[in-house]
């Protein structure tokens, strides 16, 4: 395979095609653009005094979280706390009188668990520190708490804290209840008996690993089955599992004899946290007997029903996630759904009000500080796929602004550049508002004379978007198509030296890496496996990727520029990509390790919601957890003190 480089610099005029049709897109020339000056600015303000400096990193979840309560049916809502603060998933004492829930007041991405009296007042810290804390629910004596952590090894286990005490006890890692430590092993949403005697939960301990789409996709399906344990740890056993389904959210009913969940296909949550397919994924509320296994079906048909609890002793109350008619229901005509954008209900213990949360994905501002899990290091909130030259200037990708533009800048936000605007590049527009199509993964010249990067359909468009490597004069005054648009071509690295090009190909007769020589024109194949987002070290020695290695698993590999000397460093059983060099000559790259932070139906607008940022040597060795929150974390890059002090 061979490509003709279509120009050397000289603006020579570009025609677009205005339909992304496989082997139609951008099949000719260059293009004079001109770079603007933008309004605003990301100014990556210089880390406090003792700090090396900061790092970005890009976060896929809510920005804000508000909890609300309001009488069953809607009315009077107002909201629950009087001192707010990036807050969600409340739990009612069985009293009524106060309510725990999970805030990240101590820092956003850091999940710590609260306590507060129904009227909002009195906010007091329960379970607090690095670790990932969640889902609190307290015993009916108001005596112990049992939650969600990572604390330990960095796994979602059932915890239980003796509030008079202060002893805490895991669980779920005995020998009796740990799972495969290869495969899915966490452990959701515990719920107290009535009589304090057992906490029913979620988990997904002892399943495979599965991708969405028949197993063909990247992010992972979820299986769960619902399990019931003492408080101190014995009488394990489950007692509610269907093959090829996810059962999720279990709560008691009144007289402790059954425990209600809601039930959706394995592949169905997928759906359930995607944005187009939320609104047709549907699930039913289902019920066992504990002592007998007696099954029933409380619901039918269409809708994403999540959420549910007794809220009396004959009707369930559940969410309908999404849609139309979204907001709460119940499984008789005798209390009065209500249509409003809402999620994690949870009833009082006397039936007359409801507490909730509003979630908000409006962006974050650039530069928004996020928990920092390194001590040296401060955390900080980045588009997507940042990069830095040799000349110390930032350039991004701006996909949450809804056109995937590159822009650059100096790391203090001034001299801002829009280097390369899609809007006038006939990809379709829906597709670019939805970040499934724009100018992807920027890479600079050691000489910071070029971007490379690219153009076209990307994520599942991939599979009839066809995309091409471009690229751009820094100053913006000019740009090239390097590919030839006859498939989908993207995500380039330069080499130390900048005379070549490493990027990926993807198609039905046409995967993995080339490499493009810039002097001759000329492209080799480096690999013929499914590989994607190469990476070039700073040494030049090595090319970094990410490889799926199995129908179910993607792992961090190296490979010499040559195509010799292949090497796979990562072997977890989950995913692991995304992954580049810092300038010591690590690695940085995202995994799912230590596998699902929560139930995956209950997430929104995410792709692989367990992924969290590792960092490990050039050989695979000293691998190290960098961030664990209960969001998508991906994407960094290192910014010390003295590049943000230019």
């Amino acid at each position: 395979m061979s490509n003709r480089r279509t120009g050397t610099g000289r603006s020579t005029g570009h025609t677009a095609s205005t339909a992304m049709g496989r082997r139609a897109f951008l099949a000719v020339g260059a293009a004079s653009v001109g770079a603007a000056l933008l309004p605003g600015s990301f100014s990556v303000a210089a880390a406090a005094d003792g700090k090396k400096g900061v790092m970005l990193l890009n976060r896929i979840g809510p920005s804000a979280s508000d909890l609300y309560i309001s009488d069953i049916d809607g009315s009077n809502e107002r909201k629950l706390l009087a001192n707010p603060g990036f807050d969600y998933h409340a739990a009612f004492a069985a009293d009524g009188t106060s309510v725990v829930f999970t805030s990240e007041r101590t820092g956003d991405g850091n999940s710590g668990l609260y306590r507060a009296s129904v009227d909002g007042t009195g906010i007091q810290p329960l379970v607090t520190g690095t670790a990932m804390n969640n889902s609190a629910a307290l015993s009916p004596d108001g005596t112990k708490l049992a939650f969600v952590s990572t604390r330990g090894d960095h796994k979602a286990h059932i915890w239980v804290l003796d509030l008079t005490t202060n002893k805490l006890t895991n669980l779920t890692n005995s020998s009796a209840v740990a799972g495969d430590p290869a495969s899915p092993d966490g452990h959701f949403r515990p719920s107290w008996s009535p009589d304090g005697a057992w906490i029913a939960f979620s988990s997904d301990r002892n399943t495979q690993w599965q991708g969405h789409n028949d197993g063909r996709g990247w992010e992972h399906t979820q299986e769960l089955s619902i399990y019931i344990i003492r408080p101190d740890g014995t009488g394990f056993r489950q007692v509610a599992t269907r093959e090829g389904y996810c059962l999720g959210s279990p709560n008691w009913s009144p007289d402790g004899s059954r425990i209600v969940f809601y039930e959706i296909t394995v592949e169905g949550t997928w759906g359930a946290h995607r944005p187009e397919a939320i609104g047709t994924v549907e699930s039913q509320i289902v019920s066992v007997d504990v002592a007998t296994g007696e099954r029933v079906e409380h619901t039918s048909g269409s809708h994403l029903k999540v959420a549910p609890q007794y809220v009396n002793d004959t009707d369930i109350g559940y969410l309908i996630k999404g849609g139309a008619d979204q907001g709460l229901a119940y499984t008789s005509d005798a209390l009065p759904s209500v249509q409003r954008a809402l999620r994690s209900p949870v009833w009082s213990p006397d039936g007359t009000s409801v507490i909730y949360e509003k979630v908000s994905f409006t962006p974050r501002p650039m530069d928004t500080p996020l928990y920092s899990w390194d001590e040296d290091w401060e955390y900080r909130f980045c588009d997507v796929f940042p990069v830095l030259s040799k000349q110390c200037r930032l350039a991004i990708t701006e996909k949450q602004l809804g056109n995937s533009s590159i822009v650059t800048m100096r790391p203090d936000g001034s001299d801002r550049l829009l280097v390369f605007d899609t809007t006038d590049k006939g990809l379709d527009p829906t597709l670019v508002a939805k970040g499934l199509a724009g100018a992807f993964r920027p890479t600079w010249s050691p000489d910071g004379a070029w971007i490379a990067f690219g153009l076209g359909g990307w994520f599942q468009e991939r599979a009839t978007q066809t995309a091409v490597v471009a690229r751009v004069r820094s100053d913006g005054s000019t740009w090239e198509t390097l590919t030839d648009g006859t498939t989908n071509a993207g995500f380039p690295s330069y080499s130390a030296d900048g005379n070549q090009l490493v990027y990926r190909v993807w198609g039905a007769e046409d995967k993995g890496l080339r490499v493009l020589d810039l002097t001759t024109g000329q492209t080799r194949v480096l690999t013929t496996e499914y590989d994607n987002l190469p990476d070039w070290s700073p040494d030049g020695k090595l090319i970094l990727f990410t490889r799926k290695t199995s129908a179910t698993n993607f792992d961090v590999c190296t490979i010499c520029p040559d195509g010799t000397g292949l090497k796979v460093l990562t072997s977890s059983g989950a995913n692991e990509g995304h992954a580049v060099w810092d300038a010591d000559g690590n690695i940085l790259y995202s995994s799912g390790e230590y596998g699902f932070r929560d139930e995956a139906a209950l997430y929104d607008n995410t792709f692989q919601p367990y992924g969290q940022i590792f960092r490990m040597n050039a050989d695979g060795s000293g691998k190290k957890m960098l961030t664990d929150s209960q969001w998508e974390d991906s994407m960094p890059l290192y910014l010390p003190q003295d590049v943000l002090s230019q």
